[in-house]
C-alpha cells in the first residue's frame, strides 16, 4: 500500500465528505488545516448543499464536484463507506480515505478492484503533521 506521506504529497485536491458548518467539529478543523497546508478542499454535505464552509461551496455528492478530486476524505459512519466508494469509482478518484474509527471491508474491495488506493482508520491532519514536523 502507498505510504500516507506519498499520497498526501502527490494529491492535493480533496473532497471532504461529512463536512460541517460547525467550525468546532473535527471535519471542519481538518478542512481548515488542509486548506492552510496547500490543499484544495471541496466540502460535501447534502443537507447544506450550495452553502459555504470556510469559503468553499458545499456539494451534495462527490459526483457533483466540478473540479479535479484526487482524494475522497470520509467523515461519515462506516456503513456509508460502500456508497462513497462507488462514487469514488464513478469520478475516478485516486484515493478513498476513511478517517479515524471508520472501516469497511466492502468499500476496500470496491476501491482495490478499481485501482483506487484505500486508507482506513487514519486522519489526514495527523498524517500530514507527522511528516511536516
Amino acid at each position: 500500500m502507498a505510504e500516507t506521506k506519498d499520497i498526501l504529497t502527490k494529491y492535493k485536491n480533496i473532497a471532504l465528505v461529512g463536512a460541517s458548518k460547525n467550525l468546532e467539529k473535527t471535519s471542519s478543523i481538518v478542512m481548515k488545516y488542509l486548506q492552510n497546508n496547500g490543499y484544495k478542499v471541496y466540502p460535501v454535505n447534502p443537507t447544506i448543499r450550495g452553502e459555504k464552509i470556510l469559503g468553499e461551496k458545499v456539494y451534495a455528492k462527490v459526483s457533483e464536484i466540478d473540479g479535479q478530486v484526487d482524494i475522497i476524505d470520509v467523515f461519515r459512519p462506516s456503513n456509508e463507506a460502500v456508497e462513497i466508494a462507488n462514487e469514488a469509482v464513478k469520478i475516478k478518484a485516486k484515493v478513498l480515505w476513511l478517517q479515524l474509527d471508520i472501516k469497511s471491508p466492502d468499500a476496500r474491495k470496491i476501491a482495490e478492484a478499481n485501482n483506487i488506493i484505500y486508507v482506513e482508520n487514519k486522519c489526514t491532519k495527523i498524517e500530514i503533521e507527522k511528516y511536516l514536523n
